[in-house]
């Protein structure tokens, strides 16, 4: 006999207002980078910021999570306040490979 089906807890959705600080919070972040010599391209309709590596290896995926709290990549494995650019610019930078 098949356990009852679980619970899945869905995330509230974001307002409006959330949504467009968070389309701001990247290119912030981007312009950050630059000033580092990172480069990064925003993608996705501007959802998402991509680091390419130095040398071999994938791409750097950046993304706004945990509610416009925090940039996330790495599966969301690993996270950096949004509000400190520079500090998610050099850690980003450093695990980038630069």
């Amino acid at each position: 006999m098949n356990p009852p089906p679980q619970a899945v807890a869905v995330p509230p959705q974001a307002s409006p207002q959330e949504e467009q600080q968070s389309e701001a919070l990247l290119p912030r972040l981007q312009a950050a980078l630059l000033w580092r010599g990172v480069r990064a391209e925003l993608r996705d309709n501007g959802t998402a910021l991509m680091i390419p590596r130095p040398k071999l290896g994938m791409p750097v995926w950046v993304f706004v999570g945990y509610g416009g709290t925090y940039f996330s990549w790495q599966s969301a494995e690993r996270r950096h306040p949004v509000n400190d650019l520079k500090g998610a610019a050099k850690v980003l930078a450093e695990y980038a490979g630069r």
